[in-house]
């Protein structure tokens, strides 16, 4: 039996597009990351970016801040997300409280949510006996926050067969640990609007 050129020509190229296609998979490229995102209404990096910038600077021109002597230390607790979308607003928190900490003008105690890392690092130095004890955090010596930052991120949608309008309010408050007063609060509004 004589096989021909022609019959192996074929499965042949057929293989090798197909690995071709199978191989080139979804073009990525960088963008801007402060470019302006519409991908569509829900909560996205531009809104992350615009309210960590406007309460960023708000705080840093607040009385208690920027009145301050020293730079007071403050703790930073979650966003609380009041929408009904995800959103991670641990996010949120990070991106103010790192904006901030750029800035000098405030020093941050470790949050309720990182305390169990602290005192655990603590604990692990004081006593497993591993360390020398010239080199050991000494417990009992964390500075307490004068200040403590809360917020929370809450959404209105309303939607039809074309619209979807997305209405958010951001707020966030500087409450004075001693006295419990609120020395400082804003809040950032932005609403989209996506058509069909």
């Amino acid at each position: 039996m004589k096989i021909s050129h022609q019959t192996f020509r074929l499965p042949v190229l057929s293989l090798a597009i197909g690995l071709l296609v199978a191989c080139s998979g979804p073009q990525v490229r960088y963008g801007d990351a402060k470019q302006v995102e519409t991908v569509n209404a829900d909560y996205g990096s531009t809104d992350l970016q615009m309210i960590a910038e406007a309460m960023t600077r708000s705080l840093l021109q607040s009385k208690a801040i920027s009145g301050s002597k020293d730079a007071p230390i403050v703790t930073l607790a979650d966003v609380k997300n009041k929408t009904s979308e995800y959103i991670d607003t641990r996010v949120i928190t990070d991106k103010i409280r790192t904006q901030l900490l750029k800035s000098g003008q405030v020093r941050f105690a470790v949050s309720i949510s990182e305390m169990q890392n602290q005192t655990e690092e603590l604990k692990r130095q004081n006593q497993s006996g591993l360390y020398k004890n010239s080199t050991i955090s000494k417990t009992g010596n964390m500075q307490g926050a004068q200040y403590r930052i809360e917020g929370s991120i809450a959404s209105i949608v309303k939607t039809n067969k074309d619209v979807k309008d997305v209405y958010y309010v951001f707020n966030l408050n500087l409450i004075n640990n001693e006295t419990g007063l609120i020395e400082w609060a804003d809040e950032k509004e932005i609403r989209k609007t996506a058509t069909r």
